[in-house]
């Protein structure tokens, strides 16, 4: 699984990389700006927006839900696929492509979000928060993906529904990503063992013994310790 994470990141670097000399190459290049120069612009936009994707799926490998960055993974790529379809194909831009272009970025950024959570929280997070955050992040792409699907025009009082909610989306995912970076650094730190090979005491009687004999802490458990070898 490792060694799957690092093919797979690598591979999103070289891609990114590669659009990203692409673009820089359009900008910096001698000619007129056109419709070819935009589109190598927005096919860099693409696979930046991908490769971010991507990398946030990926960190639930060999996690227990992995199958939600695997999910992730397709729908993105279907995604990103029908992105460079509306940029590179000229009369394919009807109502049902852009329909399935908004739906599969919705649910894509969406995985994308839930993976990135999944992979931070630990185990002291609330399980509360988390699912609550979970359900948030569901409601917000239901209520975008659904006036994307029926084409309807939804009052103003669904629209401030779906701000409170998003809302609720933002908060919950600031919290748990601060819970779970610092919450996880302490846990680490108490799950580590003991590092210190002397005591504050030790230390300090250590330097002033050193100090007092003219000579460095170093040099005085050297010596100390050529002494008791020898004896």
């Amino acid at each position: 699984m490792r060694d799957l994470r690092r093919l797979v990141a690598a591979v999103v670097i070289v891609s990114f990389s590669l659009a990203a000399l692409l673009g820089i190459a359009v900008l910096v290049g001698a000619g007129e700006f056109g419709d070819t120069e935009a589109q190598v612009l927005l096919t860099t936009v693409i696979v930046g927006f991908e490769s971010v994707a991507a990398l946030c799926y990926l960190a639930l490998a060999g996690h227990r839900l992995a199958l939600v960055g695997v999910a992730g993974g397709v729908v993105s790529l279907v995604a990103t696929a029908l992105a460079l379809w509306l940029t590179w194909i000229e009369g394919y831009g009807d109502a049902q492509v852009w329909q399935a272009f908004g739906v599969a970025v919705t649910i894509a950024a969406s995985l994308a979000q839930v993976s990135l959570l999944l992979a931070l929280v630990g185990r002291r997070t609330s399980p509360v928060l988390l699912g609550g955050t979970l359900l948030a992040v569901t409601v917000v792409a239901g209520m975008v993906v659904l006036p994307i699907v029926t084409e309807d025009v939804f009052s103003s009082g669904y629209w401030r529904v779906f701000g409170v909610v998003a809302i609720l989306d933002v908060l919950g995912t600031v919290v748990l990503m601060a819970l779970g970076v610092f919450g996880g650094r302490a846990e680490q730190r108490e799950a580590r063992p003991e590092s210190r090979l002397l005591s504050a005491a030790v230390e300090a009687r250590l330097v002033e013994t050193a100090h007092q004999r003219g000579t460095s802490p170093s040099q005085l458990v050297s010596d100390a310790l050529d002494a008791y070898v020898v004896r």
